[in-house]
């Protein structure tokens, strides 16, 4: 396609969001056409594309068949914990789809009805998304490493017409049994007569059918699907919810946020095109899990509604076998676009600092490897582009945008990189960086990032079953503006940097100062893998900066020696006025298993507060270890 100018595009997209999304509409198949994009008659809360229908799950694949192209590969599941792959065409997903959604419908699930979906990285994940919206359903895909009372607190909002799940998921290390926690769950939820489908797997414990179990009314999924039919896409309004998918790590109620159809079709197209610069045909692989946002985005519905080939990919960075599995899984199935997390690149740079296992592999389908889920720090970004040799991007959004608010568009006018930022404010997205009351800070001074209403196609309509809690938590902050919760900057040229969330931010003898910025001259050592900078209570300073890093592979250091120049790069890089003096090494970083490193517990409970460890952690274990150097003094 002929380059168009970004800072052209973001202009008309602000200026004429009316004609510019009515534009980016015309790339999906509606059963009714929208004839207007916006409607702020219910402001702040608004909608897009009304009067207009459409289903989303024809869009991502029976409209393709009907193309033509119903024999190329739309889904590829490559398991490195069973050593298989499996290629599924777009007729075979259409067809197992639609079956599946028979099934569903036989269940009694309808338009506007919900199904809750517990499964691990299977194809039957998809498989049961895609049905869902085929029926005009509303799908809740909980991640699968969730315990019971994490999975009864969605169940008992959602309220699901139906559960499906698995007999487990598999770990390098173990297995883990879904069948227990799904029955605990319902019992936590009170929901204990809602049918439940299985996808039986080899080598657990508990199956469905065993007389005088529990699991003996459940139904199991190849059974059900032998003896069904095809149900056919059911049209809904743009403005119906297409999905709803709870934020990692709540406590208390769940935040349930809400996707649309219309609205998520049409961004997640755009995006394809302009942002990633996938066609039909070429393969996209989102390392991710589609119990996540990203996995949501861009293994399921992005892929599939450009008519490209997606990899659903069951494995870890390293140990599934080695630091060589991303490498792996490019050359077998000539990956065009990577997207993963700054946490697995940097997995593999530790194991793999040379990135010797990457010469094994021939990767040179890969033009761009994408990031997102937390900063990509200089180090790692540099790290990459080094031995891959393919520009590396990072790029910016949440949960309940859905899709990148910054990016830098590959497909559109490839803009220079810059580390340490997701470059430029993608289309829709009227980003300014604020202070605390509100106003507009100057160019290179940090402030909170917020995004002038409305937002664009894509993000979150509301949050499920409370339009008020939508506006206390995002809108009632900056009036006018949703509140991301991060910190940040613009520099000059217009380049945003995320520096962290708000509370990441602390404040050293009346000095604001970013944790993310202290983490990114930490990153710079040669030694130091990954990091974590809290702030913890200072009699004297109010805060002080206190660093936990991770070494890489090989790296054998005096840790005292290592402090000492840890402690001068900072004061280097930063100034005294960081008055940064602490720094520990530590085996690992208590993260969640979308990568994100869990500062806050830390924080907690360096400071003696309680704290609470969240049901998406990675490990627990590593809290554990972390306990006696966090709070060497323990209470009492």
């Amino acid at each position: 396609m002929t380059e168009e100018s970004y800072r052209a595009v973001y202009a008309r997209s602000l200026q004429d969001p009316e004609g510019f999304w009515l534009g980016a509409a015309q790339a999906i198949d509606w059963d009714k056409e929208p004839s207007r994009a916006l409607d702020s008659s219910a402001a702040p809360v608004t909608t897009w594309f009304p009067g207009a229908r459409l289903n989303t799950s024809f869009n991502a694949l029976d409209r393709h068949v009907l193309a033509g192209r119903g024999e190329q590969d739309a889904l590829i599941y490559d398991s490195a914990m069973l050593g298989i792959k499996r290629h599924y065409s777009y007729a075979e997903l259409t067809d197992l789809v639609a079956r599946f959604a028979s099934v569903l419908r036989s269940q009694g699930v309808g338009k506007g009805d919900r199904v809750v979906i517990y499964l691990p990285m299977i194809p039957e994940a998809v498989i049961a998304m895609l049905a869902t919206a085929r029926l005009g359903a509303v799908h809740s895909v909980v991640f699968g490493g969730f315990a019971a009372a994490e999975l009864a607190a969605r169940i008992a909002d959602a309220k699901p017409a139906v559960v499906v799940t698995a007999s487990g998921g598999l770990e390098p290390s173990r297995k883990i049994e879904y069948l227990p926690a799904v029955a605990e769950a319902l019992r936590l939820a009170d929901a204990d007569h809602t049918p439940v489908i299985v996808k039986a797997r080899d080598g657990f414990e508990a199956a469905v059918g065993g007389r005088g179990t529990e699991y003996e009314t459940w139904l199991d999924w190849d059974a059900e699907l032998r003896g069904a039919g095809r149900a056919e896409p059911v049209p809904v309004a743009a403005s119906d919810p297409l999905y709803i998918l709870y934020t990692s790590g709540t406590t208390g109620a769940p935040k349930g946020v809400v996707r649309d159809n219309g609205g998520h079709a049409t961004a997640l197209m755009w995006t394809m095109t302009n942002l990633y610069n996938i066609h039909p045909g070429d393969v996209m692989w989102t390392a991710s899990d589609v119990g996540w946002v990203v996995g949501h985005s861009y293994i399921v519905y992005g892929p599939l509604l450009a008519g490209a080939t997606t990899v659903l990919y069951e494995g870890k960075p390293v140990g599934t076998p080695d630091a060589g599995a991303f490498w792996r899984v490019v050359s077998d199935h000539r990956v065009r676009v990577l997207f993963t997390a700054p946490t697995a690149l940097r997995a593999i740079r530790k194991v793999d600092p040379e990135a010797t296992e990457l010469a094994k592999y021939d990767v040179s389908s890969l033009t761009t490897l994408f990031a997102a889920g937390e900063r990509l720090d200089p180090e790692t970004y540099h790290w990459a582009e080094r031995v891959l040799n393919v520009p590396v991007v990072d790029h910016w959004w949440q949960t309940e945008t859905g899709w990148a608010i910054c990016g830098n568009p590959r497909g559109l006018e490839p803009l220079p990189i810059k580390a340490g930022s997701p470059s430029i404010p993608m289309p829709g997205f009227d980003l300014r960086i604020v202070d605390g009351m509100g106003d507009p800070v100057p160019p290179g001074t940090e402030g909170n990032i917020v995004l002038g209403l409305p937002l664009p196609p894509g993000t979150l309509m509301t949050l499920w079953g409370s339009d008020e809690r939508y506006v206390s938590s995002y809108l009632n902050a900056f009036p006018g503006y949703y509140t991301t919760g991060d910190s940040g900057y613009v520099d000059a040229d217009g380049y945003v940097f995320v520096m962290g969330r708000t509370d990441d931010v602390i404040n050293v003898a009346g000095h604001r100062l970013s944790t993310g910025a202290i983490e990114q001259v930490l990153a710079q050592h040669p030694a130091v893998a990954e990091c974590a900078v809290i702030g913890l209570v200072d009699a004297l300073k109010g805060q002080r900066a206190s660093a936990y890093v991770v070494l890489k592979s090989g790296a054998e250091m005096d840790q005292e020696q290592l402090v000492k120049e840890l402690v001068a790069l900072v004061r280097r890089k930063i100034g005294p006025v960081a008055d940064f003096k602490q720094a520990v090494v530590v085996d690992s970083l208590p993260k969640t298993r979308s990568g994100k490193i869990l500062r806050k517990t830390m924080r907690q409970i360096a400071d003696g507060e309680d704290y609470s460890v969240p049901s998406t952690i990675e490990d627990a274990g590593v809290i554990d270890s972390l306990l006696p150097i966090l709070r060497p003094v323990q209470p009492g």
